[in-house]
């Protein structure tokens, strides 16, 4: 038999144990209600795809093929009376407080049917992930309750991200390439604010977009060391919108180009800069890798659960049709190489959403959700009346304490190997998501023929949807040099990892 220290040695070998087996691990400490709320999103976003998506989704693919300036105003606002728009804000913010665990399921029932429609949903989450990111109790609460109010008031309020640039691309996404790419989104330090000058584009439901949450530059030759991260509300001075790309999927969700001339953003709007950042245990640099690795972490895995469900819907369509349709005179679902497909289109949704929800658990035991997912904090609030939150801790956001608190508690006391953990499992659920959702649509063609190539169909739509998942949120190609960093290369001294050059 072996000792404790012995057992302990064995697992820290290559692959590690904590590594691999993260869902494991997250069992015994994910609360058990989170189980009841992942088959209750689930079923509420079943129906809404019965009621809304699927009655509209390839309508407003060809309204937006017809006419790109369009914005999908009614469907925003049906979202909104679902309350999807606060239904994974936290109870403390005011919102319903469904577990951020559940998110990626939610994600993949509506992408199995629309990944654009669907897209318009989850990326309003993507802005909120990136402002919770930053910790800023008093910016978040803020920002929250006028999503809330924007749902009682039939005023759709959304968020945005707003990271990527004309010039840099990818480059401004990832920490490590940052200071090689071309940055141009200058803030520059006043009295009491910064004065943002730049653009940001591909910024998916900008035209739609209440608050941007913007990463900008105090120094464009060095990024990596001068980020700060701004809440720009729509019809700030000196904002507005620039075009809308006529790009080639997922056309119901808009990607736009924000511009930024002289816009001032008053320090009461600046979710964390450089003096704040540096009251923390890391260097700037690894701070700000830190907040990428939160960002990242839970919104590739995401992307992921949007590549699960492209993969669901192709194999989805191509079951119906070959249980509709005859080959040689029997329905080709009986015959044995299109059996064999299928099977394999079913194998690829099954991993991709192992992926997915293995990343879905690093983030409960080490990202943006691990604090909610505490068991006694879960039911604490699960079963606290909202009233009495709001009493609590309307007040309790507006004091610098409840910053420092949760920067403390997020920043300081997570580990190098938890980063790396959360971030080398956001880039594997993406690439393996969206790379099964394309290779689905590539075997439903097969299946389909020419019937496939038909926009009435599904597939060739779901096909150019799918693509684009493979592009954003960094390159898939970028995202393997991610997962070889953080969870290939391990201690191997001689391995060069493609961001030594740049750190």
């Amino acid at each position: 038999m072996l000792s404790r220290s012995e057992i302990k040695a064995m697992l820290e070998k290559e692959p590690k144990f904590d590594d691999i087996f993260c869902s494991l691990r997250a069992t015994g400490k994910q609360p058990k209600g989170i189980i009841k709320e992942a088959k209750k999103v689930i079923a509420i976003a079943r129906q809404f795809n019965e009621e809304v998506v699927r009655k509209q989704s390839i309508a407003l693919d060809l309204k937006s093929h017809e006419d790109p300036d369009d914005l999908p105003w009614d469907y925003v606002k049906e979202a909104n009376k679902w309350g999807f728009y606060t239904m994974f804000i936290p109870k403390i913010f005011g919102g319903k407080g469904y577990s951020f665990s559940t998110l990626g399921y939610f994600a993949e029932e509506i992408s199995s049917a629309c990944i654009g429609m669907a897209n318009l949903l989850v990326v309003h989450y993507l802005g909120y992930a990136m402002l919770i990111s930053s910790w800023n109790m008093r910016v978040t609460n803020k920002i929250s309750r006028e999503i809330i109010e924007g749902e009682k008031n039939g005023k759709p309020c959304l968020l945005s991200l707003a990271i990527t640039e004309p010039d840099a691309g990818t480059d401004s996404q990832n920490i490590e390439l940052m200071d090689t790419g071309n940055l141009a989104c200058h803030a520059k330090k006043t009295d009491d604010g910064y004065l943002l000058n730049g653009s940001k584009i591909f910024i998916s439901a900008g035209h739609l977009s209440t608050w941007h949450i913007t990463h900008a530059y105090t120094d464009l030759n060095k990024g990596s060391e001068n980020t700060v991260m701004l809440a720009v509300k729509t019809g700030s001075k000196g904002f507005s919108f620039g075009k809308k790309e006529k790009k080639m999927g997922q056309k119901a969700c808009p990607a736009s180009e924000l511009v930024f001339s002289d816009c001032f953003v008053p320090d009461d709007l600046v979710c964390i800069d450089n003096k704040k950042a540096k009251k923390l245990s890391r260097t700037i640099y690894n701070t700000n890798a830190q907040i990428f690795s939160y960002i990242w972490g839970g919104s590739r895995m995401g992307v992921g659960s949007l590549g699960t469900g492209a993969a669901r819907g192709a194999f989805e369509e191509a079951l119906k049709f070959a249980s509709e349709n005859k080959l040689d005179g029997k329905l080709m679902i009986n015959h044995s190489w299109c059996q064999a497909t299928l099977a394999e289109m079913y194998s690829n949704v099954a991993v991709a959403r192992a992926t997915y929800s293995e990343a879905n658990y690093v983030n409960g035991l080490h990202g943006l959700w691990k604090l909610m997912n505490i068991k006694p904090l879960y039911y604490l609030l699960k079963f606290t009346p909202l009233t009495v939150l709001d009493i609590i801790f309307k007040w309790f956001s507006e004091k610098r304490f409840a910053t420092w608190l949760f920067r403390k508690l997020c920043f300081d006391l997570q580990t190098d190997d938890e980063i790396r953990r959360l971030d080398g499992w956001g880039a594997l659920a993406k690439i393996v998501g969206t790379d099964k959702g394309l290779e689905n649509c590539r075997l439903a063609l097969e299946i389909m023929g020419h019937a496939g190539i038909r926009h009435n169909n599904r597939i060739e739509k779901i096909y150019r949807d799918a693509k684009l998942l493979q592009i954003y949120e960094g390159t898939n190609q970028v995202n393997r040099m991610i997962v070889f960093k953080q969870l290939v290369a391990g201690n191997n001294s001689d391995a060069f990892v493609f961001s030594d050059s740049t750190n």
